[in-house]
């Protein structure tokens, strides 16, 4: 199977395991199973961001959510040590779930812990996929789920994580970010947090 093929057929399994969602978004009309439309966001961003990605750096932007209804932020304690779990978890439990399918797939060993190496995350700021990775996550976060995430907290904790997102971008994620069609109350919240 030709790499092109193999890049469709996984983004075909990884979207049908993600069609499973209970959870449904309404997005311009349509409905979707939250994170389909999540990883479909993560794609089209990376394309944007950097057209040139590795195959390894498409396959994780289109996974970099799967199933991840399957383990609640609700399972663990409600504070930052339960937090912390949970993301280290979903991590490990994300790289499994992809590294499956893309053993279904065919792909070689060397692409599948590639995979897993950017899904959790290794080496940001060190890792130049790692970081073009967090870059594009942060900007997904920043256009399409900034706001309503806004509406559940203070002006103060919004700024804390607008700051905490904003350090782990890269100076390029910045540019991006800046560029972004952000609604007004994003932008004002967006301006005070580099100001702080």
């Amino acid at each position: 199977m030709a790499s092109s093929e193999k890049l469709q057929k996984a983004f075909t399994l990884f979207d049908e395991a993600n069609k499973q969602d209970p959870n449904v978004e309404e997005w311009q009309g349509n409905e979707y199973a939250k994170e389909l439309l999540y990883a479909m966001r993560m794609t089209d961003k990376l394309n944007e961001f950097a057209p040139d990605a590795s195959e390894a750096l498409q396959l994780t932007a289109r996974c970099q959510h799967i199933c991840r209804w399957e383990i609640p932020r609700e399972s663990y304690e409600m504070n930052r040590t339960g937090y912390l779990k949970w993301r280290q978890d979903l991590k490990k439990f994300h790289a499994k779930k992809a590294s499956e399918i893309l053993q279904k797939v065919g792909y070689e060993q060397d692409i599948i812990a590639q995979v897993s190496f950017l899904l959790e995350k290794k080496q940001l700021k060190k890792n130049e996929e790692t970081q073009t990775l967090e870059d594009v996550i942060c900007l997904v976060f920043l256009e399409y789920y900034f706001d309503s995430f806004a509406q559940k907290y203070t002006e103060v904790k919004l700024i804390d994580i607008l700051q905490k997102t904003w350090r782990k971008m890269s100076e390029e994620g910045h540019s991006a970010a800046h560029r972004l069609p952000l609604s007004q109350s994003t932008q004002a919240l967006v301006a005070k947090a580099l100001q702080g």
